[in-house]
């Protein structure tokens, strides 16, 4: 057996007793891809164990996420502060060996896979990243930013259509330094794919102008080496590495789906340990073997190289210097408070109706002047979501030195990339596109709301008031949703002054992705106190007060605040006292503090209605069971927006009538509970 073999062989065992003790997970995939696994990480992978996220690492993304334990393993086998207890505990509680990889739960997993094909989407952001990032700041001889992305894919990755949505991308940037390593094993789930998946695979990449090395033996050490020196040596594009490999490799079910998701039979574990000459009880591993698996003085060397090419350029270009550590650690600027102040304060002030997707790039035009880190987008919607500026420059395969990305028409493709960019690194990434096609890229929305990355959405056209395109166009449950993600926050501001302070807050939360729904119609400007204005960061404040103790209370968000505040006017021609609440972002709202709901919301004021052109179901916990909701079960309609709100009931009429019902109710009732977070 050569050195490689028996570095291989340590990958498949410590993978196969993980997954038999655990008696759950995938052992196929980790006992066929090994091999070229061993090749990468042994002779070309730049990382440091001992310090997993250095910047100038090389990325490695395990898309194939369900064979996990193929990079667990590898961790464990470089140096990486993950034990042999922790593979030991694979797939259980509170384990850092989880059944898919998850973005800082384990070190050195770099982004969360498992739906599959947006490993590979976050690997082309990635990319990206490093591209832009090295156009801006590397100078002749001082390279700070230069590593390479590497990723494996197996056949449902590539099935998936975000596959076809980012591969296109790639290649028309030409990210030279992108290689991706295909499991070509001809196996899923249901069996041998050659009757549902016939593509050739090669042909379609090259049309998307990569770079392919077809029909690599992925258990072949020196052809897997060959194959990465060629893929290295293509700068202009990336590159698809087609290793033909077997599933299960040295099993008895070897070749066979019964490898792909269940845990090996005891005897085909024990026959396989003969097969691969592993002599060793489970979780054992020879010193030898650690001593040659071991990357850590290595990788401690490599850090330590950038790390004077950082020290020369710092003595060379200070400015820039400090602008990148500023960048990579994800600090904003020491005069951002000050100056995004000053902004808002600006924008209190202007009285002019303006639809608040126009209102969201003027706050880019004054925010993206002083924050380069700002690298945006729109799915061929720029001139509907408004998602330039002023100093907006497109990225193209011959100028990365921009700030602008043209994704197509591709939703899924563009948020995962997002979701790549943030991870890398040095960016804060926002992308826009109309909100119904926010199911389009739902899935990687939810990734980024689990990996808590700071990527802002812009959706527009964010309700019924976009009017004649009709109910295909027209959201209605979108808000709601986005607002039942954790970690998510969703703002739908009123008027300039709170979509201002929403941009404003976006770009501050750094624990989570923000989404901005934002209207396609002119909305009127709304009065701000200097009170109100304070309050609006908070998700949810008093707007107008009445001036004497509240009747009932009316929320609202987005364009139908102006409903709410006219339906307040009228009433108080009743001697109706009314409080208008804007909660431009109720989850922000739901966590602040219970004095503040309370102040908001007292719970001994239990007449309230909640407006929204949007699904009523979210709002009950803010206006409770005896509340009512003026909102849309239903889908809408192709007419005029006006047209459309009057049909539907979203109106200052219907918002009178419903508070006068409830001011005209006699019944006394207990306290209206607080709402919960």
């Amino acid at each position: 057996m050569n050195s490689f073999e028996e570095l291989a062989n340590a990958i498949r065992f410590l993978s196969i007793d993980a997954v038999d003790r655990a008696q759950s997970g995938h052992p196929g995939m980790p006992l066929g891809m090994a091999d070229i696994a061993t090749v990468l990480w042994q002779k070309f992978l730049i990382h440091n164990p001992h310090n997993p996220y250095w910047f100038n690492r090389d990325r490695f993304v395990l898309s194939n996420g369900h064979g996990s334990m193929l990079l667990y393993s590898l961790l464990h086998l470089s140096g990486y502060h993950l034990s042999i207890d922790e593979l030991k505990h694979f797939r259980q509680l509170h384990s850092k060996t989880p059944g898919h990889p998850e973005w800082m739960e384990t070190p050195g997993v770099e982004t969360t896979t498992g739906p599959l094909g947006q490993g590979l989407a976050n690997a082309v952001g990635m990319a990206l990243a490093e591209k832009i990032l090295s156009a801006e700041f590397n100078k002749t001889d001082l390279p700070l930013v230069d590593h390479y992305t590497y990723t494996f894919v197996g056949d449902g990755c590539l099935m998936e259509g975000i596959s076809h949505e980012v591969c296109s991308l790639a290649g028309t940037w030409g990210l030279g330094k992108l290689i991706v390593f295909y499991d070509d094993n001809g196996i899923s789930i249901d069996g041998k794919v050659d009757t549902w998946f016939t593509d050739d695979t090669a042909m379609r990449f090259k049309a998307y102008h990569w770079h392919v090395i077809e029909i690599v033996d992925g258990h072949d050490f020196t052809a897997i080496e060959k194959a990465i020196v060629s893929a290295r040596e293509e700068t202009k594009r990336p590159t698809l590495i087609l290793c033909k490999t077997i599933i299960g490799f040295g099993s008895e079910m070897a070749g066979s789906e019964k490898t792909h998701g269940s845990p090996l039979e005891t005897a085909d574990i024990q026959q396989l340990r003969q097969r691969l000459n592993w002599p060793y009880p489970p979780f054992h591993v020879p010193e030898k073997i650690y001593n040659e698996w071991s990357h850590v003085e290595q990788g401690k060397q490599e850090e330590q190289r950038w790390l004077q090419c950082c020290h020369e350029y710092q003595e060379r270009y200070p400015d820039q210097y400090f602008e990148f550590l500023r960048r990579i650690n994800g600090d904003l600027p020491d005069d951002w408070s000050s100056k995004s102040k000053a902004f808002i304060t600006q924008c209190q002030h202007q009285d002019k109706a303006i639809a608040t997707r126009k209102a969201s790039q003027q706050c880019l035009e004054a925010y993206a002047r002083f924050l380069p880190e700002l690298l945006g987008g729109s799915a061929d919607l720029t001139s509907s979501n408004n998602t330039d500026w002023s100093g907006s420059k497109a990225i193209n395969h011959d100028q990365f030195n921009g700030n602008y990305l043209h994704y197509g028409v591709r939703e899924f493709g563009m948020s995962a990339i997002m979701n790549g960019i943030a991870v890398h690194g040095g960016f804060i990434p926002y992308g826009g596109t109309f909100l119904v096609f926010s199911d389009y890229a739902r899935n990687a929305i939810r990734l980024s709301a689990l990996m808590k990355q700071r990527v802002i959405y812009i959706f527009t056209h964010d309700s019924i008031g976009l009017g004649e395109d009709g109910p295909t166009h027209q959201p209605i449950e979108h808000a709601a949703m986005l607002r039942l993600t954790p970690n998510m926050q969703t703002w739908r501001p009123a008027d300039l002054t709170e979509t201002a302070v929403a941009w404003q807050q976006a770009i501050e939360h750094h624990q989570g992705p923000s989404c901005l729904l934002l209207s396609r119609q002119n909305l009127p400007a709304c009065s701000h106190s200097e009170d109100t204005l304070a309050s609006i960061k908070r998700g949810g404040y008093i707007l107008k007060e009445s001036s004497m103790t509240p009747d009932a209370i009316l929320i609202a968000t987005g364009s139908e605040v102006q409903i709410a505040l006219a339906a307040a006017i009228e009433l108080e021609k009743q001697h109706v006292n009314i409080r208008v609440v804007s909660m431009p972002c109720a989850e922000r709202f739901l966590n602040q503090d219970a004095d503040y709901q309370e102040q908001v919301l007292p719970n001994n004021i239990r007449k309230r209605v909640a407006i929204e052109a949007a699904a009523s179901g979210y709002w009950y916990r803010f206006v409770g069971l005896d509340g009512t909701v003026i909102g849309i079960d239903r889908f809408g309609a192709s007419a005029p927006a006006s047209a459309i709100y009057q049909a539907l009931g979203i109106t200052v009429s219907k918002t009178v009538e419903a508070i006068e019902n409830l001011v005209s109710q006699q019944k006394l009732m207990p306290p209206c509970p607080p709402p919960t977070g």
